[in-house]
């Protein structure tokens, strides 16, 4: 059996650049950590700098379950894509595998709505054997969807980064070149 499950998060007042520049990298599930260690309780790089290939391992307590037993899994990163924003995951190893599930996919998407203005859509794509149909039930956007809600909270939080990608956005669209100036300790 195939499925897929969608939610999207609104992000009013950041734009999809500086939301990009979190979940395009792994700086996404290290601060998806920091912000829910009650959620992600632990990733590690098996392989990789962030890239397409990049392996990682994530330890998390599945949705609805708090005080359950954790999940490991490894996860490959197959796709980044810096023009339309869009990062895949696939799940190649561990409890979630072991669960019966003979693929699952996660997709994050950043969506442009405006200036200062955006959406983070995440999509879990996933197949297992169609005598498990309980699975489907054990499929949940919603980690992924509080991990969005405290990223865009971490943004807004963060004026001078938010502020920055504003202003490099802003002189793009003018077409004004913009370097922010950068000190050198070199003599």
């Amino acid at each position: 059996m195939k499925g897929s499950k969608s939610h999207e998060v609104g992000a009013d007042g950041v734009t999809a650049s500086a939301l990009w520049d979190i979940y395009a990298t792994l700086r996404f599930v290290q601060l998806f950590h920091e912000l829910l260690p009650q959620v992600l309780r632990k990733v590690d790089v098996v392989r990789g700098d962030g890239g397409v290939g990049t392996v990682t391992q994530v330890t998390v307590v599945p949705p609805g379950n708090p005080g359950g037993q954790p999940m490991t899994y490894q996860e490959e990163f197959i796709k980044i894509d810096n023009e339309n924003r869009v990062k895949e995951a696939v799940v190649v190893a561990g409890d979630i595998l072991k669960l019966g599930f003979t693929r699952y996919l996660t997709r994050l998407e950043i969506i442009e709505k405006g200036p200062c203005s955006s959406v983070i859509r995440s999509t879990i794509e996933y197949e297992f054997d169609d005598g498990r149909p309980e699975l489907e039930d054990a499929v949940s956007t919603a980690p992924l969807d509080a991990a969005a809600e405290k990223i865009v909270q971490y943004l807004k939080g963060a004026e001078g980064h938010l502020g920055e990608h504003m202003i490099v956005e802003e002189k793009k669209k003018k077409n004004v070149n913009y370097s922010p100036q950068i000190q050198s300790t070199s003599e």
